[in-house]
């Protein structure tokens, strides 16, 4: 066995993003709070190497919360087209600053616009003052680059686990799991 992990999620996300019809790049992120209230929402991968798994948002949210109180995460991409799965789990490390930077720019000039307009997570009176308030912020902008808010930031796991499940007749799957050691990478299999 002994494959790489990294290596081969590439190979099946790129297998992915020929066959799923929408968003081969969602991924479930499960979080938890201080204590221990799990988590769990889709938000989309924004880059992946062999240092983990990078996603983007508000820090200020109820994941950044989250995150701040206990960075331990787990990810799953659910890939129905090509009947397959892949549980990431690890820690959670914050991208540096000139990353966010350099992908916040990359967005939409009403993504970035956006960032700044939604207090995510937080209450919101009307959709009609979250309207009002980004138009109010277009208008500010206007003739003006739209810069990376503080609190808007990147963040990736760092994966100590990551499980390849494939789906085979008479529910008789594949589950390939790597654990990263002192040693690197171990390649063992599971019972389905």
């Amino acid at each position: 066995m002994a494959d790489d992990p990294h290596a081969l999620f590439e190979a099946w996300f790129a297998e992915a993003r020929d066959s799923e019809p929408n968003d081969p790049e969602a991924m479930a992120l499960a979080t938890a709070d201080a204590g221990g209230r799990p988590s769990v929402r889709m938000v989309l991968l924004k880059g992946h190497d062999e240092r983990g798994f990078a996603f983007y948002t508000n820090c200020e949210s109820s994941k950044g919360e989250e995150i701040a109180a206990n960075p331990r995460a787990a990810l799953l991409f659910h890939w129905k087209s090509l009947r397959r799965q892949v549980r990431i789990e690890g820690t959670i490390m914050p991208v540096s600053d000139a990353e966010a930077d350099s992908y916040f720019a990359t967005r939409s000039r009403d993504a970035r616009i956006g960032a700044w307009a939604s207090d995510q997570s937080r209450p919101l009176e009307s959709r009609v003052l979250f309207e009002a308030r980004y138009e109010q912020l277009v208008a500010e902008f206007e003739g003006k680059e739209v810069g990376r808010p503080l609190y808007w930031r990147g963040y990736r796991v760092e994966p100590t686990r990551i499980e390849f499940w494939t789906d085979r007749p008479h529910r008789l799957h594949e589950r390939r799991l790597f654990t990263r050691g002192s040693g690197g990478w171990e390649e063992s299999l599971l019972y389905p």
